[in-house]
């Protein structure tokens, strides 16, 4: 089953309500996205990566995983 980029977006918007949010991608599978968010502050890009990746709720997980790839930006507010 596709996921739309829209859905990616929810996910990440429901974990992180305070961050600015963008997700390209129209092909069900490969997408990229840039997530901003005051949380990351002090994180390295590492941690700041997990944090997004657990808001996708197992969707990459393994070959069974909807979402096959996500380019991903994360950064604090400047």
């Amino acid at each position: 089953m596709a996921i739309l980029a829209s859905d990616i977006e929810a996910m990440i918007r429901e974990a992180l309500p305070n961050a600015q949010v963008s997700v390209q991608g129209n092909d069900g599978a490969h997408f990229a996205a840039e997530v901003v968010d005051p949380s990351f502050k002090g994180l390295n890009r590492v941690q700041q990566q997990r944090i997004v990746y657990a808001a996708l709720k197992g969707k990459m997980d393994g070959s069974a995983g909807e979402l096959h790839a996500l380019a991903l930006t994360t950064r604090a507010p400047e």
